[in-house]
């Protein structure tokens, strides 16, 4: 603790026979338990802490696997089957339905390929000896010159041609017979307005537009698609043919004139169980660790590290009502009216996919996967339960045929399902709208009416307070009237709807939570960190009065020792004296 523990001031017995740093050890130890019980109160928040940025790190992890199944691109998988995959390939995406497709490819799309016809016995062989000599191709309907200084090789014309920054999309290189060198010209783009040829102003000599052979035609590809075009073709610049049927993707790789080939569409099922199965598992990798932090012994009273914390307390009940709560933007089932209305699975619980409540299950807390469940409702509609999990701002409205969705602003308007009011007089003109509750602005060209934005300063950040702020809705009924009659209830009321699927539910949930600035645990953590600062300072405080204790107490009983010393001595001579008195 000082100085005097190291020798300078020590004393064991020497005055009278105390040992007196036994003493002040003693009495130091004992001062020291305050120090003691402080550096273990500063580790339990220090625990706490750790155990805030491992659920953090787990929250994170859980937010990149949703973010890798939260459109329905990736959620919904389709497979594509080929009858011949050496001519035709074909990938789909969650728009394509299942069916099959008859498919004749008569060519395919080629890009254009010239040759010199003159072949060189070594590849740095001069071919433009004069001063003034020209080079000169079109491409694509564009002319490209190049001026050849005198000296040129075979070698320097290819590096010439591409390196030319105007040279367009065409490469130069050489290819061999095996006994002589030819240069060869090849325009990189497919298709027929892809034409490549040699201008007449090319004065290289041997390198004239009648010394090259077309050695490859470019053309577009041509295909006949579930008999259509009758008698004639569709011509693409490609070999990758999209947007002729929806959602399907065609990858030509050889003619067949003649030939039908057949692909078969389906819905891999088993790899939409599979992304449903690491939903399940990657929610309850946090929900486990949350669980961990926070159960309660009830057999010994006690509770873990952090039972009663509130911050981990709304993380886990968000993400619970988050997995439990209706999708955001959906509506349950309606086969009452005319038509059915609403969202077929509007639930998760509704695919087999439900919190364990058994205390004495080993997974109570916990989702659980009814498979067979699942099963039943992929069989019923895959596209529906593919909605729930992972549609991304799908527009619809519920309960009405007044109106119709048109848009929203991406980043601005929030998914969700928001009642909407409005009146029409007599001459069919909107005389005012209300979205969610709140005033929306009135097109009556265009019969539109839009969500506003309301936003406030919050600290130094301006916040959108109006979700619904710039969806639009188109007004189809415009007879006079108020549009719903009043006295409708909430659940009538007639709705504009942005849906968002569950895994982007808890993504976007998750950027919240996790959030550096605002996010709970971050918040908590800040305060923690401040909490043990000041029990740094207490510790400090406390280590330097007991480092002046013990000096203090090291000074006296030093003169105390002294001072007994002395006492000893004098005793000693007194005894002496007395010793011979009494023999006299």
């Amino acid at each position: 603790m000082s100085d005097y523990t190291s020798g300078q001031v020590n004393f064991a017995g020497l005055g009278n026979g105390t040992d007196f740093n036994k003493l002040i050890d003693g009495l130091v130890k004992v001062e020291q338990t305050r120090v003691t019980r402080l550096e273990n109160w500063k580790q339990e928040w220090q625990d706490k802490v750790d155990a805030f940025k491992e659920l953090n790190t787990k929250m994170l992890a859980l937010k990149s696997s949703l973010d890798g199944m939260d459109t329905l691109n990736e959620f919904l998988v389709k497979s594509v089957a080929s009858t011949s995959t050496e001519e035709l390939t074909a990938t789909a995406d969650s728009s394509a339905q299942e069916a099959t497709h008859s498919v004749i490819i008569n060519q395919l799309a080629q890009n254009a390929v010239l040759t010199n016809q003159n072949g060189y016995l070594a590849t740095n062989e001069v071919i433009a000896s004069g001063a003034g000599t020209v080079f000169e191709y079109s491409y694509q309907g564009t002319a490209h010159s190049l001026s050849i200084p005198a000296g040129t090789t075979l070698d320097g014309l290819v590096n010439l041609i591409n390196n030319d920054p105007d040279k367009g999309n065409v490469k130069a290189s050489l290819i061999s017979d095996g006994s002589e060198v030819f240069l060869q010209l090849r325009g990189m783009d497919l298709g027929s307005s892809s034409t490549l040829t040699i201008n007449a102003a090319t004065t290289v000599p041997g390198f004239s537009s009648a010394d090259w052979d077309v050695t490859q035609a470019n053309q577009n590809a041509q295909v006949r698609i579930d008999g259509w075009p009758v008698g004639d073709w569709i011509s693409v610049p490609s070999n990758t043919i999209k947007n002729v049927v929806e959602g399907l993707t065609l990858n030509l790789k050889g003619a067949a004139p003649g030939e039908t080939i057949t692909l078969t569409v389906d819905t891999d099922q088993e790899a939409v169980k599979e992304n449903v199965r690491t939903f399940v598992k990657q929610v309850n990798e946090v929900r486990s660790y949350i669980l961990s932090l926070t159960k309660y012994d009830k057999v010994k009273e006690e509770g873990s590290l952090l039972t009663g914390n509130y911050g981990v307390d709304i993380i886990s009940q968000k993400l619970k009502n988050a997995a439990a709560e209706r999708g955001v933007g959906f509506f349950f089932y309606d086969l009452t009216g005319a038509a059915p209305s609403g969202d077929k699975y509007s639930s998760l619980s509704q695919l087999g996919i439900l919190t364990d409540a058994d205390d004495s299950s080993p997974t109570n807390g916990l989702l659980v996967l009814d498979e067979e469940k699942l099963t039943e409702a992929l069989k019923d509609d895959t596209d529906a339960v593919a909605k729930l999990f992972a549609v991304k701002n799908e527009g619809a409205v519920y309960n009405t045929n007044d109106f119709v969705y048109k848009s929203f602003i991406e980043g601005i308007t929030k998914p969700g399902a928001y009642n909407v009011k409005y009146t029409v007089d007599g001459s069919g003109n909107i005389t005012s709208a209300f979205i969610n509750g709140h005033a929306a602005s009135i097109d009556n060209t265009t019969h539109q009416i839009m969500g506003l934005s309301n936003k406030v300063l919050v600290g130094d950040r301006l916040v959108e307070q109006n979700n619904e702020a710039g969806i639009v809705l188109e007004v189809l009924n415009l007879a006079a009237g108020t549009y719903p009659a009043s006295g409708t209830n909430d659940d009538d009321y007639p709705k504009i709807l942005l849906k968002q699927g569950k895994t982007g539910e808890m993504s976007d949930l998750l950027k919240d939570l996790t959030n550096e600035n605002t996010g709970p645990l971050h918040i908590l953590e800040d305060n923690y960190e401040d909490i043990m600062d000041m029990i740094d300072k207490k510790i400090e405080y406390e280590e330097n009065r007991i480092t002046k204790m013990e000096r203090t107490m090291r000074l006296k009983f030093a003169r105390l020792d002294a001072l007994l010393g002395d006492y000893s001595g004098k005793t000693a001579q007194l005894n002496a004296q007395i010793a011979q008195l009494n023999k006299s």
